[in-house]
This record gives C-alpha cells, sequence and structure tokens, in this order.
C-alpha cells in the first residue's frame, strides 16, 4: 500500500467527504477521484467505516458521472482487497463470470458449463450469490441448489473439489469469498440502481490456477467490453473471452451471428465472430425461452419474482437432462458456450473441431457422471 491510500484509509469521514464533494456534484461539475481514492471509498464502504448514506451516495454518484478507468479499477480492488482468493491445483482454470443478478428472460444453461469444461479437460469454476439487485433473477445458486449441488462450500473445499481429477468444477458463493460484500446485498437492493459493484464483482476471481487463469464472461452494450478486459487485466486473468450473450450472460445467441472480445496473455483486445449455424444450431429463438406461465410478472413488486423456484427447477431438469445427451436448446447452448471456450483456449484450431469433441462428450453422458460426483462429495 502506498502512503497516500493508507493515509485515506486512516481518515474515512474526511476521505469520503472529499470524494462525495467531487463526484456528486451534477452531470457538469462532478470531478473524477483517483485510483487511490476509489479504492479506499470501496473499503469504506465494505468495512462499515462510514455512514450507509455517504456509502450509497458514493456509489450512485459515481454511476451518474459515469467511472472512470482509475475508478473502476479501484473499486474492483477495494473488493479484492475484502476476497478470499486460492489456488487450485490445477495448471489452469475457467472462470465462468455470469451476471451476479442473475436471469429473468431466459432459461440459464450456463451453471452446467463448468462441468461440461471439466469433462472436456478443462477445470472451471462459477461464482455468484442467490439473489441481488436490480434484476433479482434466477441464478447459478439457485439452479445448483435444484439440481441438489451444494453451494456453501468454502473457498478451500472448492479448491479440493476443483483439484480433483475426477470432478474439477465447482460453484462458490460470494457469501463464503467476500462475505463483506454479501452483506451488502440489502443495501444494494434500497439504492436500487445497478452501481459499479455490479461491474466489479464478476471480476474478482476467488479460485485461481497454478499457472493460468483463464476469464468467461458476457456483456450487452458495446460500451463494456474495454471496461470488462481493462478490469479483467488488473484482477491478472491470462486470457478473457466476452461473449455477448443473452441477458448479459455466456451464452451467446442461438439463432444468428455474433462479435465477440477477446484478449490472451500481452495481446490487444481483438474481436472475433462465430455463427451458431456453423456447428449445427438452428433455433428459432436466440435464448432458451422460459414457459409462458413461468414468466416473470412485469408489475411485481422491486425484488425476486415468485416463480424463480420455479424457474430453477425447470432450468435443473433441463441442465441435467442436457449433460445426458438429450437435444434441446439447453444442449446447444451449452454447445456453443463451451466450444467457444475450449476454442478460446486454443485447445483445438477451429469452432467446428471444438464442437465435434463437445458433441461427443454430451452424447456419452459423461458430463452428468462428473457432475453427480460432485453433487455426492462436499469436499471433492
Amino acid at each position: 500500500m502506498t502512503a497516500i491510500f493508507e493515509k485515506l484509509l486512516a481518515n474515512p469521514e474526511k476521505t469520503m467527504t472529499s470524494i462525495i464533494q467531487r463526484v456528486a456534484t451534477g452531470p457538469h461539475m462532478s470531478k473524477s477521484i483517483s485510483y487511490d481514492e476509489a479504492r479506499a471509498g470501496m473499503r469504506l464502504v465494505l468495512e462499515e467505516l462510514v455512514d450507509p448514506i455517504q456509502s450509497a451516495v458514493f456509489l450512485i454518484g459515481l454511476r451518474v458521472k459515469r467511472e472512470t478507468s482509475d475508478e473502476n479499477k479501484g473499486i474492483l480492488q477495494g473488493i479484492r482487497d475484502n476476497t478470499k482468493i486460492i489456488v487450485a491445483d490445477v495448471d489452469e482454470i475457467v472462470d465462468v463470470a455470469d451476471p451476479y443478478n442473475g436471469y429473468g428472460r431466459s432459461l440459464p444453461s450456463s451453471p452446467f458449463l463448468p462441468v461440461l469444461l471439466a469433462q472436456a479437460g478443462v477445470p472451471a469454476v462459477s461464482h455468484g450469490i442467490e439473489t441481488v439487485g436490480p434484476k433479482f433473477g434466477v441464478t447459478h445458486n439457485q439452479i445448483l441448489q435444484a439440481a441438489g449441488i451444494s453451494v456453501e462450500l468454502t473457498v478451500e473445499e472448492v479448491g479440493k473439489q476443483i483439484s480433483n481429477p475426477e470432478i474439477g468444477w465447482a460453484y462458490i458463493d460470494q457469501r463464503n469469498f467476500c462475505r463483506r460484500l454479501y452483506s451488502l446485498a440489502e443495501f444494494r437492493k434500497k439504492i436500487v440502481k445497478r452501481a459499479a459493484i455490479s461491474t466489479a464483482e464478476v471480476l474478482t476471481g476467488p479460485v485461481r490456477g497454478v499457472k493460468k487463469t483463464h476469464l468467461l464472461t458476457g456483456y450487452v452494450h458495446n460500451e463494456y467490453p474495454p471496461i470488462y478486459t481493462m478490469l479483467a487485466r488488473h484482477s491478472g486473468f491470462n486470457s478473457a473471452l466476452l461473449l455477448r450473450g443473452t441477458e448479459g450472460g455466456v451464452t451467446p445467441s442461438l439463432r444468428k451471428r455474433g462479435e465477440f472480445i477477446r484478449y490472451s496473455e500481452d495481446s490487444e483486445d481483438t474481436v472475433v465472430k462465430a455463427d451458431p449455424s456453423e456447428i449445427g444450431i438452428e433455433q428459432v429463438n436466440r435464448l432458451v425461452p422460459i414457459p409462458p406461465e413461468l414468466q416473470p410478472k412485469k408489475d411485481r413488486e422491486f425484488g425476486p419474482d415468485e416463480n424463480n423456484a420455479a424457474i430453477a427447477k425447470l432450468a435443473a431438469k433441463e441442465g441435467l437432462a442436457a449433460l445426458e445427451g438429450k437435444n434441446s436448446p439447453t444442449r446447444d447452448a451449452l454447445l456453443y458456450s463451451a466450444s467457444l471456450t475450449l476454442w478460446h483456449l486454443d485447445r483445438y484450431n477451429s469452432l467446428s473441431d471444438a464442437a465435434l469433441v463437445v458433441k461427443k462428450i454430451l452424447s456419452s453422458g459423461k458430463a452428468l457422471e462428473r457432475f453427480r460426483k460432485a453433487a455426492g462429495s462436499k469436499n471433492g
């Protein structure tokens, strides 16, 4: 830590007052703050060293002003300062970083992506929280619980499970790797709007590989890829693949050609294109639809929808069926995301070559066997 940063932490009230005076002065008068100040501000929020009202003004002020690169990096680092990070006993690992606020318009397949990647020889981890705003959608936590997976593993237990060659994948909840951020769920609901936390929290990387850690995440809006790749580099990811996914997740449209962003090691960000039809995917819908009777209510109160539990159960059922070899939109979604990931990691020369391997894995049912081993073992 620098002397300047230590001084900022040592004077919580003075530091936060100074920050708010600059970032929350209106659309034309607000000023940016430094990396150290953003990091300190996030630390003060997480460690409850300032009033909650000040915490809210700090986060909303940054959002209204629009965060700079230094501010985004500072927010991320402040979170990482409070994150428990371990290195699993595997050379490489893929970090599947879906939006923590879940899915509200489609049936997620991505909770089953880590086990599919593990069966393809690439250890993988996903992470999240049971529910959080502003979307309060269906999450990895909810779906994996419905499928019989423990979501209460400690970081150490997750490391053991991933290091077990018979399992090689895991889910870890924010409750267990960044308790202080997890504790802000109700606070985040009260501030309503999406804050910089939502961007940064998926990039903490609580589980790392011995040699390399790769990020797989999604986006919708064009302004986010350079933010995500900048933060991924700051967080220490050796490579990143950003998929323009449905609802900002890691599943691209199943019916049209898409553009994606990637970097590897020291390379610049590059744009790559892919078409699901190249690997035999022909779907009418761009995503896996939720049955009409389970569609979230448009006039519901701000918070989770009453159908979330039923949607999670259906997503679990469809995900397990896909791992068993059943042809379905969920199977195609897993095929597409997994093939793109394996191609990005240079495991295969083309998307088509990667897809051939993934199809064989799905047809064999071996990914389901691997999934069940995780379900039956707490510590791997």
